[in-house]
């Protein structure tokens, strides 16, 4: 099973589960922006990988917009030269709109990481020779007014069916790219790694997440996450 098909299985399982208010919409970008998806999995999720880094979900003007985790625009289209055609959801905030890489506004936690792993290793060849970016839930939910909503806050009733299939999701994206790390940008990713990742052999961390909601992310938030990685022995 590769990379492609794990999307595509994880895409038709939560195809099916239901989510009520105060979610009033769903944006999955492994349909809607399969294109870059795929383009991105090919290019450069083949092969072993020593780190894996796991993000959360989408955001808005990222993944949500081109498909590629933290997927800021510019970063995906001039640093990882990506692109491809995106669709629209089948039902589409007003307040959210999908444009794809014509989108204007600026992803930061996506020009942050995606910034940084281009300052740090120059080419994108070079981090995916044995890095690999990936998210553990690939859906976008906004309430009413537009506002997003993380995984975390949905009922648990809602969240133990999502949680099953995303843990899946990323017990065989573990199983193909068999790293040694697993990273978790942010405390929730790492809380779902360790939960997921129960007797896998593999190493589980958190780097500081680069959102600009975070007062810690915007004191120098690349040299924090250098520090980071250099105590573990990743630097």
């Amino acid at each position: 099973m590769q990379l492609a098909e794990i999307s595509s299985e994880l895409s038709k399982s939560l195809r099916r589960l239901k989510f009520a208010s105060p979610v009033s919409y769903v944006y999955d970008p492994l349909r809607y922006a399969m294109a870059p998806h795929a383009a991105y999995l090919e290019r450069y999720g083949t092969g072993r990988k020593r780190v894996v880094f796991l993000g959360m979900n989408p955001g808005p003007f990222g993944m949500a917009q081109t498909g590629v985790p933290f997927g800021e625009v510019s970063m995906v289209r001039d640093f990882l030269g990506i692109t491809g055609k995106v669709r629209r959801p089948e039902r589409e905030h007003p307040k959210r709109p999908i444009s794809g890489f014509d989108c204007t506004r600026s992803e930061v936690s996506g020009a942050r990481l995606w910034g940084w792993i281009r300052d740090t290793h120059r080419t994108p060849d070079r981090f995916f020779a044995d890095h690999f970016v990936a998210n553990y839930c690939p859906l976008v939910f906004m309430e009413e007014s537009g506002r997003n909503r993380t995984p975390d806050k949905l009922p648990s009733s809602e969240r133990e069916a999502l949680y099953a299939a995303c843990d899946l999701a990323l017990q065989r994206t573990v199983k193909l790219l068999q790293p040694e790390w697993v990273i978790g940008v942010g405390a929730f990713a790492e809380k779902r790694a360790q939960q997921a990742l129960s007797g896998f052999g593999v190493h589980i961390a958190t780097i500081l997440h680069p959102s600009p909601a975070s007062p810690k992310a915007n004191r120098g938030w690349a040299e924090q996450v250098n520090a980071q990685l250099a105590e573990l022995g990743l630097r």
